[in-house]
Order: structure tokens, then sequence, then C-alpha cells
């Protein structure tokens, strides 16, 4: 059996993700004044195609910042050991995206110098937006160092019995997916694609995943059945489990 690698961020994705989170934060405290200023100055009858501007853009700062944490996220994520750190570093997004809109679907809905229409209109898309913002802003996938280490030791297991011997994989400029062909049909004739570990492929990339297309090539000139490859990974994540 491979041995154990505990998944630790490197110091370029600790750089990269404090970049990423620096742009999320920024967009999102744009997007905060921009509710302030929709409160204080457009909510009347006269302003409402405004407001609605107003809502169209805050939801896609909102939107942008979410994006761009969970990006961030995945190159230096949390421990689960910590889980209120955890839990609020991965579900941000979504309390942003309350702080931005809620107060103004409740200033909206409770002004009354503007009339019915402007309230139903205005209301019901600031609402829309509001969950619109909150769905993207959830991560339903949140990364772990607990994750990422289970994962690398199970990808490693299954490239240890792959490619005896080459602990590299090929990876493109884009994508979740690593190869252990350079010639694969996904592949082939790319440009920029580069060598890796799949720590590496961690690193640079967040959660990965070995293409399909490759692995079935492997197995069938191994000459390796499904169960002896899934039964490897089993083992190592029971291992895993029971150190915890």
């Amino acid at each position: 059996m491979p041995e154990q690698k505990v998944f630790v961020a490197s110091e370029e994705s600790k750089a990269k993700a404090k970049q990423l989170r620096l742009f999320a934060i920024l967009a999102w405290i744009v997007a905060i004044g921009g509710e302030i200023f929709a409160i204080l100055k457009l909510i009347h009858n006269e302003t409402m195609v405004w407001l609605i501007v107003a809502i169209v853009a805050i939801l896609i700062l909102s939107v942008v910042g979410s994006i761009l944490w969970k990006k961030a996220n995945r190159l230096d994520p949390a421990s689960e050991k910590d889980k209120v750190r955890f839990f609020i570093q991965n579900q941000l997004g979504a309390i942003i995206a309350v702080l931005a809109f809620l107060p103004l679907v409740i200033a909206i809905f409770s002004n009354k110098n503007i009339d019915k229409k402007t309230k139903g209109i205005a209301g019901v898309i600031a609402v829309v937006a509001m969950l619109i913002a909150g769905i993207f802003g959830i991560d339903f996938n949140p990364p772990s160092i607990e994750k990422y280490t289970a994962q690398i030791n199970q990808q490693d297991s299954v490239l240890s019995q792959l490619t005896p011997g080459n602990n590299l994989v090929y990876l493109a400029k884009e994508g979740t997916v690593y190869h252990i062909y350079r010639d694969c049909q996904y592949i082939k004739n790319r440009d920029g694609v580069t060598q890796a570990t799949i720590r590496q492929s961690f690193e640079q990339r967040g959660l990965s995943q070995l293409c399909k297309v490759c692995e079935k090539r492997a197995m069938k000139e191994k000459n390796i059945a499904p169960e002896e490859l899934g039964g490897a990974i089993k083992d190592l994540k029971n291992a895993a489990d029971s150190a915890q």
C-alpha cells in the first residue's frame, strides 16, 4: 500500500487563494455598497427601473464573488476538525447573499412611499435575485483537508496499479480530469498539457479525477479487473478512516 500523504496546500496555492479571496471580498463589498445606495436612493416609484438595474448588478457581483471564493477554497481548503471555520469558509457566499439582499427586500416591502405595483415588481425581482445568489453561494460539496487527503491517497493507490513506477499524470489547461496517456483522445492535439503528480494536480486545480478513457485503457493493458482496483481503494479508505 502506498505511503499515506496528508494534503497541505503549497505556498503558491495559498497565495493564489489569497488573491482570489481578496477579489471576492472586493466584489461583495461593492455589492453591499450598491445595496445601501439602493435602499437610500432608489426605492421610489420614479426610480424603479434604476432599482431593478441595481438589483441585477448586486446579483452579478454576489455571484462573481461566490465563484471566486469557491475557487480559492479548492486551492486552500479548511479542515473539517474546526467545524465553525469549515462551515463559514465554505458557505460564506450564501451568507453574503443574504446580507446583500435581505435588508433591501425588507426595505422595498416596508416602504410606504411606493405603490403596490413597484413593491410587487421590484420586491419579487429582489427576492428571486437573493435566491439565485444564495444558491450560487452554497457549496454543496465543500472541499476539506481531510477529503483531499483521502482522495489523493486513493488516486495514488489506483495510479500505482495502473502505471507501476510512474507517479506522473497529464493535466490540460482546463478541467478537473487528469490523464495517464499523452495520446488520450481528449488531450492528444491540445496545447499546454503538463505533467504533475496527483498531489500537484490537487494544488493546481483542486479536486481532480482520473480520465475514464485512460483508466479503462490502462486496466485492459495491465489485465486488471475492476473489482481488483475497487478493492484496493476500499482497503485504503478503511485504513484512512481507522486512522482518524
